[in-house]
């Protein structure tokens, strides 16, 4: 890969919320996992976000569950190619930080991840769908 196209890729990411890039381009690929995942940002109701943010677990408006949101408008994947298995299945115990899926934005490939330990009791969205922001994605029970 052209060293200028690297620092132009890179000066491009600075200053976002993206962790991880995942770039192909021909026979040349390029992975980029950058820092931590940033914290969970409250957003006030009356300012529209526009960077991708993730929102916190929602409270479900039954029972004791919560559940897990998208925090861009994308494309949703439960894992990272098509000959993989999902990264979480229902009934399985996931820990904090434990990656769910992925939803692709802007051909970005994003991890999204565990906010919270809990049992996953169903799936919300189906592989390969379109998602909209702040989109509820799984539904977990705590542990």
């Amino acid at each position: 890969m052209d060293v200028e196209k690297l620092r132009a890729i890179l000066a491009a990411l600075q200053g976002t919320e993206v962790t991880r890039l995942d770039w192909t381009d021909g026979q040349e690929r390029l992975t980029l996992r950058m820092g931590h995942p940033p914290a969970p940002v409250t957003t006030p109701t009356h300012v529209t976000p526009i960077s991708p943010v993730a929102p916190a677990a929602a409270p479900a408006a039954r029972d004791n569950t919560f559940t897990v949101n998208s925090p861009f408008v994308g494309t949703f994947y439960r894992a990272a190619s098509p000959d993989n298995p999902p990264f979480v299945d229902v009934g399985q115990v996931v820990k904090k930080g434990q990656v769910l899926c992925i939803v692709e934005a802007m051909k970005l490939m994003n991890e999204i991840e565990a906010e919270q330990a809990g049992r996953l009791t169903e799936v919300l969205i189906q592989n390969g769908s379109p998602v909209e922001y702040g989109e509820q994605l799984f539904r977990f029970e705590p542990v």
